[in-house]
């Protein structure tokens, strides 16, 4: 996500990194860069206005002028003030109420991804042992019905619904059923239009006055950009939201609504909504986002994803593998497997520091379809001993994955080189060696 802002945030900091000290004139010229490459993301104007000033002054700040090294702390600076104008900390649910079920009703247009958010909402708290139930108040759109009724399916959540046209009883009665049936989360996902309306927003307004939900989340197609900051306003002003919810975020998404939004209307950004899948949703940590949208990845997110996905065994056992030399191409085929649980390529990449510099532009998963078609059409010992792997050999799991010679080729020559580069990584790591990149095979 946020790629080409990514990009020219960092061209931006670049330019400065080789002066000797920070001066009016060099920081002119980066706030220059910093201002276009915000407003190219649709971030809005007078958000990047008052936060280039902002960044400004404490730049040429008298305890920053002397510093040795102004490209560091101007990034400092930048980080601290994007991850200020996001929120600076994260803003969870709150499920302290009292009252049973706690209701959650979700807001929004139709398209935004409303009622697939609020089936991932669901399986997220069901993960964390309460008992949501889904209600279907959305009553004008026979498919959003089905389609939340397809989604609790999927993660064995109950779904309430009537064949009924009033939004307000079916939530009521919806409050009834979860009391009767120990279920102590309601998520309520309301109707939805094209573009606001004064019908839509009453119902919402009468929604709100008579369930009294502990909280509103307005869910928002990222890739809107400024249109998503302006219609959060419009609802904000009629239901006065608690948290916003940024939806299809592994899309096209430059950036402008997560920078923009809390600013402008004085909510926090609660949830990201990062791919298709049930599991694909995110607490939104103002911190890490601001590492990523400069480029600076974010290791705590990717450990908890790892925690959360991967077989510890299996990562057990191939570090033991690892340790003895022993990884072949099996072992590498099921860690392909574990790595795709965790989300797109993409994703992934994001939360290394420089990986997704170093991946190809516009690499997709599908790219490593053909990689598993190789794997999968060798015989057991040539994947436990690709050495042996002749020309004939390589014939015949051209003819058996689809691809080329020259494609599985190219795919044991990479192999040889990764193991190498594993090689010397677990030599260093037995004889206390620090592991730096001049002191790897390849990292020159």
């Amino acid at each position: 996500m946020f790629e080409s802002l990514s990009d020219s945030l960092d061209l931006a900091l670049r330019k400065i990194s080789g002066q000797a000290r920070i001066n009016e004139v060099n920081v002119g010229n980066a706030m220059r860069d910093i201002k276009r490459a915000l407003l190219d993301a649709d971030v809005n104007y007078a958000v990047v206005k008052t936060f280039v000033e902002d960044v400004r002054k404490k730049a040429l700040g008298a305890d920053v002028v002397k510093s040795v090294q102004p490209g560091q702390m101007l990034v400092k600076i930048v980080y601290d003030e994007l991850t200020a104008l996001m929120g600076g900390t994260e803003a969870g649910l709150n499920l302290t109420s009292k009252q049973i079920p706690v209701v959650i009703m979700v807001a929004g247009l139709q398209g935004s991804g409303k009622t697939t958010f609020a089936g991932k909402l669901a399986l997220s708290l069901k993960k964390k042992g309460r008992s949501p139930l889904l209600v279907a108040a959305d009553v004008y759109r026979p498919a959003a019905v089905e389609q939340l009724k397809m989604l609790g399916a999927q993660i064995e959540v109950p779904v309430f619904s009537l064949d009924e046209k009033d939004a307000l009883k079916v939530a009521r009665e919806g409050v009834e059923f979860a009391r009767k049936n120990a279920r102590d989360i309601l998520i309520l996902d309301t109707a939805g239009r094209m573009q606001v309306d004064e019908e839509m927003m009453a119902e919402a307004e009468n929604l709100k006055r008579q369930l009294k939900p502990q909280e509103i989340l307005f869910v928002v197609d990222a890739m809107t950009g400024q249109n998503a900051v302006n219609t959060a306003k419009v609802f904000n002003d009629r239901l006065d939201f608690d948290g916003v919810v940024l939806t299809k975020m592994d899309g096209d998404t430059r950036g402008g609504a997560a920078i923009s939004i809390k600013t402008v209307v004085s909510k926090p950004i609660k949830f990201l909504s990062t791919g298709e899948k049930m599991e694909d949703l995110d607490v939104f940590y103002p911190d890490r986002m601001a590492q990523r949208i400069l480029g600076m990845g974010d290791i705590v997110s990717f450990v908890e994803k790892a925690q959360e996905t991967l077989d510890l065994e299996k990562t057990q056992k191939l570090q033991g593998r690892l340790l003895e030399n022993k990884f072949d191409l099996e072992d590498f085929y099921q860690q392909l497997q574990e790595i795709k649980k965790m989300g797109s390529l993409q994703q992934v990449a994001a939360m290394i520091p420089g990986f997704s510099k170093a991946l190809p532009e516009n690499i997709k998963d599908d790219d490593f379809k053909y990689v598993e078609a190789i794997i999968c059409s060798m015989t057991k010992m040539e994947k436990q001993s690709p050495e042996i792997i002749n020309g004939s050999r390589r014939q015949r799991i051209a003819r058996g994955s689809g691809r080329s010679v020259q494609e599985v080729n190219g795919l044991l020559k990479q192999f040889a080189e990764m193991k190498k580069m594993m090689k010397s990584v677990t030599k260093m790591a037995k004889s206390g060696r620090p592991i730096t990149a001049q002191n790897l095979p390849f990292g020159r």
